[in-house]
């Protein structure tokens, strides 16, 4: 490098650390409390591997050794996951003037009763993969359902995430979620209720809001919004219920929105594809939106078609 080039680089240099001095909100130096995104990508997997025993390890899993080897997966997410809850607690925390003691003694307490909530979690990804299983003819069986449903996924790491959130843990839990989100397009805030049974099918394009609660027995298809009608107060929205309200049996089909905290799905109410809700629908109620009309123009003669719920119908022909 000759002399005017390291010239220019100082120059740079010194131009980012000006802007590192004038955006802090966007540096994380000197900080003993750093968050290890990867670890905990790492850790939600191992967690994952303990949910699901002999499918994504990269062995194969045998009888005679699955006591060791589950043992050795606990004592590694004990071990790192209290660490990273720690980190997240001391920094979260730090205006409380609780002390780092303090706080890692509730990481210690945190972790213990997520490790304690693992076998009812696997009660409850048992019914969401029954769930999958069951509602889409599709499905071969259910590995196939574990190894390869982008909604089954995104599930799965929003019921690791829910009990982390629940439990207190900052920051921890919306990564997991945005690490699913990611990776199958499918946006469940870790906040979010999920009740037993769930299924979303294909997926991609499912927002799910942060207070959103979702009762038994649950379908969504792509596309579909449960979000708030507003989000303009910002922060001074936070902790209020903004997100809608799903009883138990309900179906909502692709394109559809469904906003506000204050709205109520009805039990085992049908929601048609692309449909805007933004009040509360009764009980056992269908909606759907008036059927389009297409427009064909054939040989100087327009044909219209209305669309309806079983295919074309209503057929007219204008000069």
């Amino acid at each position: 490098m000759d002399k005017s080039q390291e010239t220019k680089m100082e120059n740079l240099v010194e131009s980012l650390l000006q802007s590192y001095e004038e955006h802090e909100i966007i540096r994380n130096i000197d900080s003993d409390n750093r968050l290890n995104r990867q670890l905990i990508i790492d850790i939600l997997e191992m967690v994952r591997q303990v949910l699901f025993p002999g499918y994504f390890e990269d062995k194969k899993l045998k009888s005679g050794t699955i006591r060791y080897h589950v043992g050795e997966l606990l004592e590694n997410i004990d071990y790192g996951l209290t660490k990273q809850v720690e980190k997240a607690l001391n920094y979260a925390k730090s205006h409380e003037g609780k002390s780092e003691k303090e706080n890692r003694r509730m990481a210690e307490e945190i972790v213990q009763k997520f490790l304690q909530r693992l076998p009812w979690l696997r009660d409850m990804l048992a019914k969401d993969v029954q769930a999958a299983y069951d509602g889409d003819p599709a499905a071969y069986n259910t590995d196939e359902v574990i190894f390869s449903y982008p909604g089954v996924f995104a599930i799965s790491v929003n019921r690791i995430a829910h009990e982390l959130h629940i439990l207190g843990v900052p920051m921890i839990p919306r990564i997991m979620t945005e690490y699913a989100h990611n990776l199958t397009g499918i946006d469940i805030h870790p906040g979010a209720a999920l009740g037993e049974y769930f299924f979303i099918d294909h997926g991609t394009g499912v927002v799910v809001g942060e207070t959103t609660e979702i009762g038994n027995n649950v379908k969504l298809y792509q596309g579909v919004t449960l979000g708030a009608l507003s989000t303009r107060g910002g922060q001074s929205l936070r902790s209020t219920k903004r997100h809608p309200t799903l009883k138990d049996n309900v179906t909502v089909y692709s394109g559809a929105s469904i906003l506000g905290g204050e709205t109520i799905i009805g039990e085992g109410a049908v929601i048609g594809s692309n449909a805007f809700i933004t009040s509360s629908v009764p009980d056992h109620t269908r909606v759907s939106i008036k059927n389009p009309e297409l427009q064909f123009k054939v040989r100087g003669s327009v044909q219209t078609q209305e669309l309806g719920q079983e295919g074309f119908f209503n057929r007219k022909e204008k000069d």
